[in-house]
């Protein structure tokens, strides 16, 4: 039986934002600020362009910054990439690796993905960990099969309860407004925790499982009360206070 953890709610930007959209974050530490203890941990993780920046924003404040990606070496002669380190220097916390837009965009693979996981190990980063299924997959009843085997790929065998997130994203739901059924969403987590508890053991039990996939403020609550279902990995609601705060408020 999983444990007792702390949901976390985390905001993926993807390839949005400048430097003007510190006001979106700005106004959400405005809105978490009436609370004293939030109910759930709050990440955002923006472009790498603006981890510094909306690092000293959400200084002394209840938001976490974390990247989008991150290189397994720690530098080298590998143009535009970011390595964990660089990350961490810049104020991250967290990291989120093997995301579907990578693995399809860029063809990562579970061995890179699983790379990057021990790279944010290296450097001090809680690693996200990004596992889910294609429409094909799905409408060929694969998907426990597929979470399955990216989970034993992507997550190193040092993973524990404190350096790492598994995030599940149906890929066919992301940014579609297509959102599984709870019941849908319940059988993955279940797979999910029932395979991090095998490999894991006590650590397996503990390990947050988020849900990704066009998560909104109207059905938060819905998502968010399935069991094993311990916060949320959002995208584009996460981009305007108002609407991540609609989701956060799903554990208030």
């Amino acid at each position: 039986m999983a444990a007792r953890v702390k949901a976390l709610v985390a905001g993926n930007w993807k390839m949005n934002g400048v430097r003007a959209s510190k006001k979106e974050v700005t106004a959400l530490a405005r809105k978490l600020a009436g609370k004293t203890k939030p109910a759930c941990d709050v990440l955002i993780c923006p472009p790498a362009t603006l981890v510094t920046t909306l690092k000293e924003v959400a200084k002394g404040r209840k938001i976490a910054i974390g990247g989008q990606d991150c290189h397994a070496k720690q530098s080298g002669a590998h143009t535009g990439d970011i390595s964990a380190e660089m990350l961490k220097d810049a104020g991250a916390a967290y990291v989120i690796v093997g995301h579907s837009e990578r693995r399809a965009d860029h063809g990562e693979t579970d061995k890179i993905v699983r790379a990057k996981a021990e790279a944010a190990y290296r450097a001090g980063l809680v690693a996200i960990i990004c596992v889910g299924e294609t429409e094909d997959e799905r409408d060929a009843g694969q998907t426990l099969k597929v979470i399955r085997t990216q989970l034993k790929g992507s997550l190193p065998d040092g993973a524990t309860a404190k350096t790492t997130v598994v995030a599940y994203e149906p890929v066919w739901a992301i940014g579609t407004g297509r959102t599984p059924t709870s019941d849908d969403v319940a059988k993955v987590h279940a797979a999910i925790r029932k395979a991090l508890e095998k490999r894991f053991g006590a650590e397996g039990t503990k390990m947050r499982i988020l849900y990704g996939g066009s998560v909104k403020p109207s059905n938060a609550s819905e998502l968010m009360a399935v069991p094993n279902v311990n916060g949320a990995l959002v995208g584009g609601a996460s981009l305007k206070a108002d609407d991540f705060w609609g989701i956060i408020s799903a554990y208030a």
